[in-house]
């Protein structure tokens, strides 16, 4: 029936990072047999993981990264309480003195990241993880499990805000999620990526995204008339008026009743702010006769939202079709990404430091070309012109190599090396930022807002082409020249 408009909360709960209930017992099994395989049969290296997808999801020309957050909280409180111990010993495989090491399990570990809000392309390390291999190891599960989510909610969510226009698009998806924890930091998600508030109250309290909403059908129901309906809730509620209009007939009967409603509640009072939402029918048609009736009876103030299974492609016809809408309420094909339900995140071995602290890089072979990784202990730059600041190109190098943005350079393809390209006059910055060191916190966490703006920021950096929804220009991830010969040396 649909959660309403505009009833905005005030964060005033707001607690700044926020632990989902069980996140911490968050694990694979495998990783905790291996785990007693590495605890049995000592292994002194340090690893290095990354975090990488292989493919844009929704078709899009790039993807947004988030739920760092989430991945820090999980870091800084990851253990096992006697209650865990005590389960994983019921399972009879795992030995008193493992399940002893367990009991004072702390990470200790490093970990680099993109920060949350970044514009990010395929086979970049999202996270990069260096520790011990029983601690590299456990961490996999919680860290694709979130990266993944999240990363893939706001980039949906940044295609639906950018084909709404301008105008506000809400998150309504919470019923349709996927459980309640996608529900709750979905919506965090989609805050990231474009959207200005959400329906899910409890997200507005952890995490400070707007809550928003007004009535369902439900209400008009209740009342013995639509008007009544309307009237009552304009007196309750009187500077956030947004009445569902299509319970019984938009036209005849839906709209004309709010139009009294505002005329005799609203108007003596000398508030103008309100509005109509539409949920079914023909929404284009009607948004544009709503706002005929509307103008005709002096509320040319009033806002018209509209809802009813939308995504990026629905609201981008909806223009064509001369709509006069003002915001967006999208809940299912944006809390579940319908259109691509798998942000495909990774988690590969990539190197290991031997005792001497040598960096030994490591590659994953498959006869799949596709899941052929990247080796090597890597640095990610992007390079961006000095003239218009938009990005041009992502470059991979091992990590003791450095990039002078003084001078020109010339990157390649590296699936396609005779494709080279000469950059000039350009600024190389790192992605990669320190999260961890030696199992302590070194990042400032920016706030939600901050990462919101930072993520619209980083969108404008990239060309219109690359942001098309349909055939995107493909954004080169390069290879350094050292780094591609010592992928070329381990695939022979």
């Amino acid at each position: 029936e649909g959660t309403g408009v505009p009833f905005k909360g005030n964060g005033r709960f707001l607690r700044g990072n926020q632990r989902l209930p069980h996140m911490i017992r968050m694990l694979d099994l495998y990783e905790l047999t291996m785990m007693q395989g590495y605890f049995k049969n000592p292994v002194q290296e340090t690893v290095i993981f990354d975090a990488f997808y292989r493919v844009n999801p929704c078709g899009n020309g790039f993807a947004i990264a988030a739920g760092l957050d989430q991945v820090i909280d999980y870091i800084k409180n990851l253990h096992f309480s006697d209650e865990d111990v005590a389960y994983l010993d019921s399972l009879g495989i795992f030995e008193k003195d493992f399940l002893e090491y367990l009991r004072g399990f702390r990470f200790t570990g490093d970990i680099y990241a993109i920060p949350e809000g970044t514009v990010v392309f395929p086979r970049e390390p999202l996270v990069k993880v260096i520790a011990p291999i029983m601690e590299a190891q456990l961490v996999e599960t919680a860290i694709l499990t979130i990266i993944n989510h999240q990363s893939l909610i706001a980039t949906k969510a940044n295609r639906i805000a950018r084909a709404a226009k301008g105008r506000g698009v809400m998150e309504f998806g919470s019923r349709r999620a996927q459980g309640t924890a996608a529900a709750i930091v979905g919506a965090r998600a989609a805050y990231i990526g474009g959207c200005i508030g959400t329906a899910c109250t409890i997200t507005d309290e952890l995490y400070g995204v707007p809550a928003l909403g007004t009535m369902a059908h439900a209400w008009v129901q209740m009342f013995d008339t639509e008007y009544d309906a309307f009237k009552t809730y304009c007196e309750l509620y009187p500077g956030n008026a947004i009445m569902l209009v299509d319970t019984y007939d938009t036209l005849h009967s839906g709209i004309p009743n709010a139009i009294r409603a505002f005329d005799e509640v609203l108007r003596p009072k000398g508030i103008t702010k309100c509005g109509i939402r539409l949920d079914s029918g023909d929404i284009a048609y009607l948004s544009r006769k709503a706002r005929e009736m509307l103008d005709e009876a002096g509320w040319e103030t009033a806002t018209i939202t509209v809802s009813n299974s939308l995504d990026e492609y629905i609201i981008r016809d909806m223009w064509m079709q001369d709509a006069k809408i003002d915001s967006f309420g999208v809940g299912e094909r944006l809390i579940t990404a319908r259109s691509e339900p798998v942000f495909g995140c990774v988690y590969k071995l990539v190197a290991v430091e031997d005792k001497d602290g040598n960096v030994v890089p490591k590659i994953k072979i498959s006869e799949n070309v596709g899941k052929i990784t990247t080796p090597h202990f890597k640095k990610l730059y992007r390079f961006y012109g000095r003239d218009t600041g938009k990005a041009i190109a992502d470059y991979l190098c091992v990590y003791d190599e450095t990039v002078d943005d003084s001078d020109k350079m010339t990157i390649f393809d590296p699936e396609a090396t005779w494709k080279r390209k000469e950059v000039y006059h350009f600024e190389a910055r790192e992605l990669l930022v320190p999260i961890f060191k030696n199992g302590e916190l070194v990042y400032k966490q920016p706030s939600l807002e901050e990462i919101r703006a930072y993520c619209a920021a980083q969108v404008d950096t990239l060309w219109d082409e690359v942001k098309r929804f349909d055939n995107p220009h493909r954004y080169y991830v390069d290879l350094s020249q050292k780094l591609y010969d010592i992928k070329q040396e381990l695939l022979t």
